[in-house]
């Protein structure tokens, strides 16, 4: 946003009443103040004060994303019904970040001894980027300047994480391009990291960057792993997973280290006896029987790693892999780490997918190759790290019933820990 008093407005409009929160979520007495202050009443008044100053009204209020980080900040998206002078309602996204830094160009609310840094869609003031890569116009310019056509373009919200990054797809019926959104920093080495691996792997090659934090990225064909798993669609071996793995090149093994999968399991455990009270006890037994579990003898070599691994970021088209994606997060790690991570997201998949069979069937051949690689106790180990790290996800997206699903996610980890007794034959 270009102004710290005052929204950039998408419409405007006079109204006088306040909003509600429409779907209201039971506020837990032990939860941080920064919690309580973004997920209770307090959102609905925010939310009809930074309306007010586009002389819009707030309607309704829906808590829908929740980003916690201990000791660093809370970060929750809104959608909000606003209704314009002209009589039009429209739904706008709306976050809201308390913590210790707030960001520049965000409007600020006072809300007992905190501030509150408000934006709503696309006026991130992180991802200067954002208003650009939804404007046709603007983006039908880019594509002129990169040679990719002037025919008019269509484009389409593919992701969006505030603070963070957001993907647009940009389609203008000849050429297709994803515009990944990212903090200006951190966009010409994102480009060159695409550039970089574009000729050793099946990713996409970036035609190029701005300085406001657009990249852009062309289209791969096929579908996600995901989608085809869904489908019981024809699947890659999983050693043709590892010999991707196996093509990263060395020199991203001199990028800072990655925490692995035991250690992250800490972190996570932490935020999830904070978030959701009901599991505190639960996933302390689970972390008790890790910590107690793991082998410090068993040393893994740094390497290259992928750094988010798992099926929706592997694109398949005939039982082969033509593309991979979210390629900024490689870096320095163990390649277990790696491994373990796309395991754990199958098992959590299967959990809430129907028919779970083709989830369950390839996550056990991914499973019995990695066995072959690496120690068995050690990668399960691992693989139950990584789904207490998935369990934090049911109270991000505020899942309906988010506690029980949080408990089933837990057990599921310990079932990993039991699989790994070193004194157990394999499955």
């Amino acid at each position: 946003m270009s102004s710290a008093t005052r929204p950039r407005p998408s419409s405007a409009v006079s109204g006088s009443s306040g909003a509600v929160m429409s779907s209201a979520v039971a506020i837990e007495p032990t939860w941080p103040a920064a919690l309580k202050t973004l997920l209770g009443r307090d959102a609905a008044e925010m939310s009809t004060e930074y309306f007010r100053m586009l002389d819009a009204d707030a309607l309704a209020v829906r808590p829908r994303q929740v980003a916690y980080r201990s000791g660093s900040s809370t970060t929750v998206r809104y959608d909000v019904d606003v209704r314009w002078p002209s009589g039009t309602t429209t739904t706008e996204p709306l976050v809201a970040l308390l913590g210790r830094k707030l960001p520049e160009h965000a409007i600020r609310m006072g809300r007992g001894d905190d501030t509150v840094a408000l934006w709503h869609w696309p006026n991130d003031p992180m991802l200067p980027g954002l208003a650009a890569a939804i404007d046709p116009g603007h983006v039908g310019r880019l594509f002129a300047d990169l040679g990719l056509g002037d025919d008019p373009v269509v484009l389409r919200v593919r992701a969006y994480r505030p603070g963070r990054r957001a993907v647009v797809e940009a389609d203008n019926g000849t050429v297709r391009v994803f515009l990944k959104v990212v903090r200006p920093h951190r966009a010409e080495a994102l480009h060159e990291t695409h550039r970089s691996l574009a000729g050793r792997l099946p990713v996409p090659d970036s035609i190029g960057w701005t300085n406001e934090g657009i990249v852009v990225l062309p289209g791969i064909g096929g579908a996600t792993l995901r989608e085809v798993l869904h489908s019981d669609g024809d699947v890659p071996d999983p050693a043709e997973i590892d010999s991707l793995l196996d093509h990263l090149p060395a020199e991203l093994a001199e990028r800072a280290l990655r925490t692995n999968w035991l250690d992250l399991a800490r972190l996570h455990a932490d935020s999830i006896a904070t978030t959701v009270p009901g599991a505190a006890r639960r996933v302390g037994e689970v972390i008790g029987r890790l910590d107690a579990a793991s082998d410090a003898a068993v040393e893994h070599p740094v390497v290259p790693i992928h750094g988010d691994m798992y099926e929706a970021q592997l694109m398949v088209e005939g039982g082969r892999v033509v593309g991979l994606l979210d390629v900024d997060t490689a870096g320095a790690g163990h390649r277990v780490d790696d491994i373990a991570n796309f395991c754990a997201h199958l098992s959590v998949l299967a959990l809430v997918s129907r028919p779970s069979a083709p989830i369950r069937r390839f996550g056990a051949r991914l499973l019995a190759h990695a066995e072959q690689r690496h120690d068995r106790a050690d990668l399960r180990l691992r693989i139950a790290g990584a789904v207490v790290g998935l369990a934090t996800g049911s109270f991000r997206v505020l899942e309906p019933d988010w506690e029980r699903h949080t408990l089933t996610r837990l057990d599921l980890a310990g079932d990993w820990i039991a699989s790994a007794r070193r004194d157990r034959p394999p499955d």
